[in-house]
């Protein structure tokens, strides 16, 4: 009887020891990375024949409606979970624009001009600006950092204030650090109103 009891012992043992190095085995296999999320909609064959403005760094040539713009510097924003760039273009003549990027969550496009001696300020509902209608749209905080030239520290906050207006038009007010507010007249832009060429 007792050759039993320590035979069963012995098995139970061993079947213990078995359970053991499986359990640590399975333990140390590597663990699947999550699966890439991708929009289903989103236009890949676009982004190669005319760039991904997305990836807009300094450095880089932009057409825009047939005219060629040079990324002087990039301003990258966070706002809780959202994030959109805007870089500051300059062409052969000189002339300053910005362009707004962002995916909310479809990709959207503006052509902003920084607009001089406005006394106009963001808060009423409504507001007019040479003579166009505009609505309150959105308004916030972010924190930014600064890429390339921009004219502004390497990392702040910037307060802004959107409207919409008639047709593709937008007016935006933005005030960075302790500032006074700046304004700017501002166009939608269609995915295909944009070519980019990077410099990499």
């Amino acid at each position: 009887m007792t050759t039993v009891i320590v035979a069963l012992l012995v098995v139970i043992a061993a079947l213990l020891v078995v359970v053991i190095v499986l359990l640590r085995l399975r333990s140390r296999r590597p663990v699947a990375a999550p699966p890439i999320v991708t929009d289903p909609f989103a236009d890949t064959e676009t982004d190669v024949l005319t760039g991904d403005p997305r990836r807009l760094t300094a450095g880089d040539t932009v057409e825009i409606r047939g005219t060629t713009w040079s990324v002087r510097g990039t301003l990258r924003f966070t706002e809780g979970g959202s994030r959109w760039s805007e870089h500051l273009l300059d062409d052969a003549h000189g002339a300053r624009v910005w362009l707004s990027v962002e995916e909310d969550p479809d990709l959207l496009l503006a052509l902003w001009t920084q607009v001089h001696g406005s006394e106009l300020t963001p808060g009423p509902r409504v507001v007019h600006q040479d003579g166009a209608r505009f609505v309150s749209d959105e308004s916030g905080t972010a924190d930014y950092r600064s890429e390339g030239s921009t004219g502004l520290a390497t990392a702040g906050t910037m307060a802004y204030h959107d409207y919409t207006g008639d047709g593709d038009a937008l007016l935006g007010f933005e005030k960075y650090g302790s500032g006074g507010w700046e304004l700017a007249r501002g166009q939608r832009l269609a995915r295909r109103d944009v070519r980019v060429f990077t410099a990499r």
